[in-house]
């Protein structure tokens, strides 16, 4: 039996702002344009997020690096934006060790350069 989604009704607001600046502005831009776009849309919503939140990465119990997930969505759903032709398996490697540094369950991995928003959309739970 699947463990039950963590989250739900959060990623499908999320999903539905990205969806809205998808349609709104379109494939082939930046990352960033999506990002300032979508940080619009979030605060337009009400849904409380942070853009570029730097996380620290330790080994050995020393930081050895610094870094920032597009977006820490209501301290619960980390959101990642890519614009790029394919999401490759590093993509996904990056969202999950962003979930497990961060200790949070739950993260979107949004690909903006797709002609449907719904082809873009991965989900990652812990």
């Amino acid at each position: 039996m699947d463990s039950p989604s963590l989250h739900t009704d959060l990623t499908d607001s999320i999903l539905r702002c990205a969806i809205a600046v998808h349609r709104g502005v379109g494939p082939g831009l930046p990352e960033h344009s999506y990002q300032a776009a979508l940080k619009l849309e979030f605060d337009a919503a009400g849904i409380s997020s942070v853009d570029d939140r730097t996380i620290e990465v330790r080994y050995r119990n020393v930081i050895v690096g610094w870094h920032r997930p597009d977006f820490v969505v209501e301290d619960k759903v980390i959101v990642e934006l890519k614009a790029v032709t394919n999401i490759d398996p590093v993509h996904a490697k990056q969202v999950l060790t962003y979930l497990r540094v961060t200790g949070l369950r739950v993260a979107l991995l949004l690909n903006f350069n797709v002609t449907t928003m719904t082809h873009g959309i991965k989900r990652y739970q812990l």
